[in-house]
């Protein structure tokens, strides 16, 4: 494809992703399919400059002086992509593929001054602001313009399967350094804009079982569970098992490692996942066949809820969501929090920990959900994360004092891209009453 058409596409899947209001990964199959012509670089390219403007939008806007797709597209273009407007120009303006020749008033617009990195709100819903205040106090227009950034390709190396020495030497060819905090982790560098990250899917290492794709910060809240070898661990919303596998690892293989989720499907991926990882001391335990044996209530030194939440740390990755979430959602996956929480709760025997997790940085699906938890459940009490997890053996040398930026009141952590680059987070441990 040439730019023109790209220009037009990316116009096109935008202005679909705002009137129907479908993941943006939906508008862009949609896309897909009605131009099949579109080789695999170029989908990259669109979906790139797509990303990146949901990830600025509202910056784009205020410099643009309108929210239209055209106007955001030429904005990131221009102002995020380095494109001269000569040159972007000549693409608008290219037939019959082109969007249409700039106006008068787009040139000058273009010629001002690049102000993206001033504050504009933060890239985010107004009605999201005070929440994020509330979470971060003043630091939350920081946080806020952290999350408008690309972030970085991270990777969890896999100690079933090879040392991390062994797995990081073989992934020089996409340049993947050994990242903070962990000592089994990897990164390769967020790709600069119209470039796409490196495939690590295809590469040796990956087909191997070496490594996983996992954002770093997931992988920080995964040691939470502590030293866990030899241990009766339940992972109650284990999805595709991403956690899963690292929890797997953490106990090196050995105990046993219950992995359940409400929705089958998404356990799907976990059965092919476990194999190539190595993995062999985890049961599966799909709700088709009757989910967790309810003998093991009162059994699990450990049960690891990753609830279902709003995913408001991810929105470096996938900034898509952040324009479509709605308070009501919000206020559904409250519900689902305070329900997984009870049903799990039984499950942990006394003096046994409860670990939730969720990758949302608000406070009203954390701090509040586990307030509410522990009114009705007064057997649960608060214990330091962090304390925990230096007995898991995964923190680097810099790690404790990386998180302790993290720590809040009740000795739980909120993980941020601004405080320390990875997605963000939020982890607390509750120790059940012997």
């Amino acid at each position: 494809m040439r730019e023109s058409g790209k220009l037009t596409a990316a116009m096109e899947i935008l202005k679909d992703f705002t009137s129907r209001r479908v993941p943006l990964k939906t508008a862009i199959a949609d896309w897909g399919r009605q131009n099949r012509y579109a080789g695999a670089k170029d989908r990259a390219w669109i979906s790139g400059l797509c990303l990146d403007v949901l990830r600025r939008r509202t910056s784009l806007a205020t410099l643009m002086g309108e929210d239209s797709p055209r106007a955001l597209v030429l904005g990131a273009l221009h102002f995020l992509w380095q494109t001269p407007t000569k040159t972007l120009g000549e693409w608008a303006a290219e037939e019959p593929h082109g969007p249409g020749a700039l106006t008068d008033d787009e040139q000058t617009t273009l010629a001002q001054e690049n102000t993206l990195d001033r504050d504009t709100g933060g890239d985010v819903p107004a009605w999201v602001l005070p929440l994020l205040t509330r979470a971060f106090g003043d630091k939350a227009a920081k946080e806020a313009r952290a999350f408008g950034q690309r972030a970085s390709v991270d990777l969890r190396l896999n100690t079933l399967k090879a040392t991390p020495e062994k797995a990081l030497s073989a992934l020089k060819s996409v340049k993947a350094k050994a990242a903070p905090i962990l000592n089994n982790a990897a990164q390769i560098k967020a790709p600069d804009p119209a470039k796409k990250a490196p495939a690590v899917t295809v590469i040796p290492a990956y087909n191997k079982g070496w490594v996983e794709v996992q954002d770093l910060g997931s992988q920080i809240v995964t040691a939470a569970a502590g030293n866990i070898g030899g241990a009766q661990v339940m992972d109650y919303c284990a999805g595709g098992g991403g956690k899963t596998l690292a929890l797997s690892a953490l106990m090196n293989n050995t105990g046993q490692l219950y992995a359940y989720d409400r929705d089958a499907r998404r356990l799907k991926p976990l059965y092919h996942r476990a194999k190539r990882a190595g993995v062999r001391n985890v049961q599966i335990c799909n709700p088709v066949d009757g989910g967790v044996p309810d003998e093991h209530q009162g059994k699990m030194d450990v049960v690891f809820v990753d609830a279902p939440c709003t995913g408001s740390g991810t929105w470096r990755r996938h900034p898509d969501t952040k324009w479509r979430l709605t308070e009501q959602q919000l206020e559904r996956r409250q519900r689902e929090q305070d329900t997984v929480l009870s049903e799990a709760a039984p499950f942990v025997r006394p003096g046994g920990h409860l670990v939730y997790v969720t990758c949302s940085v608000f406070m009203e699906e954390n701090e509040d959900r586990l307030a509410a938890f522990l009114e009705t459940h007064k057997d649960f009490h608060f214990a330091p994360v962090l304390q925990t997890m230096e007995k898991s053996g995964l923190l680097a040398e810099d790690g404790k004092a990386a998180l302790q930026k993290c720590e809040t009141p009740d000795g739980a952590l909120r993980l941020s891209p601004a405080r320390i680059g990875t997605d963000g987070f939020f982890v607390a441990l509750l120790e059940r009453r012997a």
